[in-house]
């Protein structure tokens, strides 16, 4: 089948939905934030000096980082969930996450001794990043799955990839909350680390599940 005729039919196939796919989306971002939520606040919560931390600006950094990349990907998986719809125009944002957090990793560099570079790089919390990122964020990535299948994604493994990528910036703005780490380096590389994970789950999701 060609690509164009493909398109149709996926686009007809959509157009019989009981739902709107723009409202599917937003349910399962909200569904998602919920799962996210309850299995945050379950298991590890906030850290107990939240209210202090939450003035200086590493901390706060942690929440625009993973919020910002959370809503790039929450547009970019939204355009590809639809036949026909181009992403490119929102791909750009993609990089305001990763450009802010570089910034702030050079800034550390320059204000931070090089001798405490490894220290703040592992930090005290590395395996707790690693494991409860993906916890809180393996729910979000099935609603979000089931999204795409609701839609009529014609790059699957893209989409499924996206749809980690959304899963893992918001697993991770909850999980900043309790992460008693707010240097750059350890955010630059073991937050990433952690939502390259589920993005990469997203990717062998979107071809295992999302199938034409």
């Amino acid at each position: 089948m060609k690509t164009d005729d493909l398109i149709k039919a996926l686009n007809a196939d959509a157009a019989h939905r009981t739902m709107p796919l723009a409202a599917a989306w937003w349910l399962a971002a909200a569904l998602a934030a919920a799962v996210a939520a309850a299995v945050f606040f379950s298991t590890i919560g906030p850290r107990p000096d939240f209210n202090a931390a939450d003035h200086t600006v590493r901390f706060l950094l942690k929440f625009v980082f993973a919020g910002s990349l959370a809503v790039a990907a929450f547009g970019c998986v939204r355009a590809l969930s639809s036949p026909g719809m181009s992403v490119r125009k929102r791909l750009p944002w993609l990089l305001v996450a990763p450009s802010m957090m570089a910034a702030a990793v050079i800034t550390e560099m320059i204000v931070i001794p090089h001798q405490d570079w490894a220290a703040r790089l592992i930090g005290t919390n590395m395996k707790y990043c690693l494991m409860f990122i993906p916890m809180i964020g393996i729910g979000p990535l099935v609603l979000f799955i089931a999204a795409l299948r609701y839609g009529a994604p014609t790059r699957p493994g893209l989409a499924g990839a996206m749809a980690g990528l959304l899963a893992g910036g918001l697993a991770a703005t909850f999980y900043a909350a309790h992460c008693p780490d707010d240097s750059p380096f350890f955010v630059a590389t073991w937050y990433t680390v952690a939502i390259a994970g589920l993005s990469v789950l997203g990717l062998l999701g979107g071809r295992l599940f999302i199938r034409w």
